[in-house]
């Protein structure tokens, strides 16, 4: 009886010893209860599973650390470790992968798909000369305009008080194309913006519309998707660097199950999300096929715009040409 105290005396001890040695303070504007935090929340049970509870996360929901440029700050001064981006927070560490928002560029997601797995591997590279490692890429999804009066055509946006989130230098290029200069806020304080009229018109993921309520301020949607916007989890190269190998390991392996899973999950939220709006009573205004034609044109002067700014002119160029050829192959 001694020894089987003395042997389950040891074992619990070793237990302990590396239970939660190694902990990542992961912060998102993703609201509790979202498809965001639901597989984050995965993800860390896996990665706890694996590891025998040596590593997990502490998951700091609905943007309680601050907007990105605020969490991303936080991280390089060691107060957070992780976080799950939009576009715009990637722009601040790695500004070639602007590329994947450029405006009306993709099609569909497998074209998304396509030109993220081809230029994966140059991309993580800027991440990691950015000071961070790329845990998994995570969709955010097709962006669409949003407003208090109806947007039939792009010209109709010189009558909207537009949106652009501060400091989006994408935003900035594309309603440069198109010709108007927007009101730059930060995200959390569009929803007020958009109720006391600041603003009129803002732009999201049907997902985002629905989460953060701003279709309750809004009456119109734009039926034609400005852009797809790209998303990511990543950590602070830094922090990822004091793990052991096999925990690294752990984390990248896992990263890329789950944040797949994420992006396809958000892919079905923001189709449920649609139909949401719609039984919400939101007007979805459909451009004409005129006015459709044109924004290929847009997107094509928006991107050239960016070249030498965010991504090289070269980055560009292999870009574009990749998805020329995945869509003249039939886009398979």
């Amino acid at each position: 009886m001694k020894k089987l105290f003395l042997l389950f005396s040891i074992t619990l001890l070793s237990s302990l010893a590396f239970s939660q040695q190694y902990k990542i303070k992961f912060a998102t504007l993703a609201p509790e209860g979202s498809t965001w935090i639901t597989v984050m929340k995965e993800y860390d049970k896996a990665v706890r599973e694996e590891s025998g509870g040596r590593l997990g996360f502490v998951i700091y929901g609905g943007g309680v650390a601050g907007d990105e440029k605020d969490v991303l700050r936080k991280i390089r001064l060691g107060q957070f470790h992780s976080a799950g981006i939009t576009g715009n927070g990637v722009g601040e560490i790695a500004k070639s992968a602007r590329i994947l928002d450029a405006p009306f560029f993709f099609k569909n997601h497998a074209e998304v798909d396509y030109i993220v797995d081809q230029f994966d591997g140059e991309l993580r590279k800027e991440f990691e000369n950015g000071g961070f490692v790329l845990l998994g890429w995570a969709e955010v999804g097709s962006v669409y305009i949003i407003s208090k009066t109806p947007v039939k055509k792009i010209s109709d946006l010189s009558s909207i008080k537009m949106w652009e989130w501060e400091g989006d230098p994408v935003a900035d290029a594309t309603f440069k194309t198109v010709g108007i200069n927007p009101i730059q806020l930060s995200i959390t304080d569009v929803l007020t913006s958009l109720q006391t009229g600041l603003i009129t018109g803002a732009y999201a993921s049907p997902l985002a519309i629905v989460s953060l309520q701003w279709n309750t301020a809004t009456s119109y949607l734009m039926d034609y998707p400005l852009t797809n916007s790209s998303g990511a989890v990543v950590i602070s190269k830094k922090e990822f660097d004091k793990l052991p190998a096999d925990l690294q390991q752990i984390l990248l392996k896992h990263g890329k199950t789950f944040m797949r899973k994420l992006t396809e999950q958000s892919r079905k939220d923001n189709i449920k999300s649609l139909e949401t709006l719609k039984k919400n009573k939101m007007t979805f205004i459909k451009p004409d096929a005129n006015e459709v034609k044109s924004y290929d044109e847009i997107g094509m002067k928006a991107r050239q715009s960016m070249a030498g700014k965010l991504y090289s002119q070269d980055l560009l160029t292999r870009v574009e040409k990749a998805l020329a050829d995945f869509r003249a192959k039939g886009g398979k």
